[in-house]
């Protein structure tokens, strides 16, 4: 886990970085903010990065980049006398094992005058899938631009694979999994959902954010459902929650993410804004909320979710975690 997370998010999102390579020298700061006209091969010769590894330390889906979005990037630095490498690992977020291998160091030993290059640490990443903490996902997201609107958030559960079938180390194998379904049996172009919560407490980015969910209300009308998912996000929560008892770490993921996603697209929690898949009739697209009497309708996100699935478990168990978990992201900022 970083250790100065907080402080290297105020960073990201109230910093820049400007002009060359020599600007951004002895600065504590990792971030570029992209400027009209960027590309990835510009930024990443300015910092003596190959576009594959600003990708890996940014979590990039796709080689488009938006102006005033924030990107990691490496800097450098003069080494003064005194400097270690265990310093200079504290000073700019970073670790020993990468300002070696970076460098090429074969010992710990720098001498003064000596320039360093000093690169974040690469996101975990298969293809497009990225997998983040809580803390690596709140830089994330708060680094991102976007350009679709956002106005709700929806909650599901897998169902399968549930908590049986999850290992603790085969997170991208459970993200093939599903894509694979959904394309080859839902027939639909990608994985449905843009995020992924796991037992463990991490969460993984797969349909990127500007493409609205496929599917996710599983409604023969395309047409109605293509109109409710259009701005919408879609979160899956690895597990049966008919059944399985969710993980501590799981619930504060959740709980944090769904904020994120709050303060990220200006909302407010509510029964428009974050919905659960049990709400709605899931052939003709209506919202029935908890009169699911007579339509065909879900238990997803689970009758164990956050207390159960009704509107009334949302507001009083689920919604007031997000709440507070907005003041308590809103304090640390500032």
């Amino acid at each position: 886990m970083k250790k100065c997370m907080i402080f290297f998010l105020s960073l990201a999102v109230f910093c820049q970085i400007i002009g060359s390579t020599a600007h951004a020298e002895n600065s504590p700061s990792h971030i570029y903010e992209v400027k009209k006209g960027d590309t990835l091969k510009i930024i990443a010769k300015k910092y003596g990065s190959a576009e594959g590894d600003i990708k890996r330390y940014n979590g990039l889906q796709s080689d488009r980049l938006i102006a005033g979005q924030k990107l990691r990037v490496p800097i450098f630095h003069n080494v003064a006398p005194g400097d270690t490498l265990w310093g200079l690992a504290d000073k700019y977020d970073s670790s020993i094992q990468i300002i070696r291998e970076t460098n090429g160091l074969s010992s710990d030993a720098l001498h003064a005058g000596q320039k360093i290059k000093i690169a974040p640490e690469k996101m975990a990443m298969d293809g497009k899938f990225v997998l983040m903490t809580r803390e690596e996902f709140q830089e994330w997201i708060f680094n991102h631009k976007f350009k679709r609107k956002v106005a709700q958030v929806q909650q599901h559960h897998t169902y399968r694979p549930s908590y049986k079938q999850f290992n603790g180390k085969n997170h991208f194998a459970i993200m093939k999994g599903m894509e694979e379904y959904h394309v080859s049996g839902m027939k639909w172009k990608m994985i449905s959902q843009q995020l992924t919560t796991f037992p463990d407490g991490t969460v993984a980015v797969g349909r990127p954010f500007d493409l609205a969910p496929e599917g996710s209300f599983g409604l023969k009308n395309k047409e109605i459902m293509h109109r409710i998912e259009a701005d919408v996000i879609a979160i899956e929560n690895i597990g049966d929650f008919d059944s399985d008892q969710m993980t501590a770490e799981q619930k504060e993921t959740i709980v944090t993410v769904t904020a994120l996603l709050m303060l990220k697209y200006g909302l407010t929690p509510s029964i428009d804004s974050i919905t659960y898949h049990h709400w709605w009739d899931i052939n003709t697209g209506e919202r029935v909320l908890d009169n699911s009497r007579g339509h065909a309708v879900k238990t997803c996100p689970g009758t164990m979710f956050f207390g159960g699935n009704s509107t009334d478990s949302a507001k009083n168990n689920f919604y007031p975690l997000v709440r507070k978990k907005m003041q308590e992201i809103r304090a640390d900022l500032h």
